[in-house]
């Protein structure tokens, strides 16, 4: 029986941090990011919006890579039914990390995979992420520390090692912004083994 690879995967995204878990896990990954402008709302919760912006940005970048596996995502941080998505400055940073201060809040991350004559599946993800309570001195800190403009809810979990993050129930690399233990389940599956 031969040794499995894993397959190449066009990432429809952006995103350092989801190419630096895919890499880290093996996979051979070419970046395409889509230029789509994600949606910041949804009545039907953090699940479906995180969903619809995954889909999109798969259907944006898929047909052009019709032969490939193409992997699309978009992660969001929910409490109290409101959304809080990318920062659009320091200023609205600053607020959000507040407002996540000393409470749990939900990241959800919606992924989309699959080849275009295949069709795709997709799920999300969600993970409770706890703050630490953080005063004004702590938060202005920390934002000088990090990039917070390309992540929602303006933190950074991948270098956290508990400075603002209390707990992670469910998967950390969920809220690094890709559920990697679910997403290898699908590519682990026939269907992704061969090249």
């Amino acid at each position: 029986m031969g040794v499995l690879t894993r397959p190449r995967l066009i990432l429809a995204s952006a995103s350092p941090r989801r190419r630096d878990l895919l890499s880290r896990a093996g996979y051979d990954v070419r970046i395409a990011a889509s230029d789509i402008e994600e949606l910041d709302s949804c009545n039907e919760g953090p699940g479906a919006l995180a969903l619809i912006n995954a889909k999109r940005k798969w259907n944006a970048i898929a047909p052009q890579y019709p032969d490939e596996i193409v992997v699309a995502a978009d992660t969001v941080v929910w409490l109290d039914g409101r959304f809080y998505g990318k920062p659009v400055d320091f200023v609205e940073a600053a607020k959000m990390l507040a407002i996540l201060s000393g409470r749990t809040h939900q990241v959800v991350t919606g992924v989309v995979v699959g080849r275009v004559g295949e069709g795709s599946q997709e799920f999300a993800e969600v993970s409770m992420v706890t703050f630490h309570a953080l005063d004004e001195n702590e938060i202005d800190a920390y934002l000088k520390d990090i990039h917070p403009l390309d992540k929602a809810g303006a933190y950074a979990a991948q270098d956290d090692n508990g400075r603002i993050i209390a707990k992670v129930e469910g998967s950390l690399s969920n809220v690094i912004g890709l559920p990697m233990e679910r997403l290898e389940t699908f590519l682990s599956s026939e269907n992704y083994r061969r090249q």
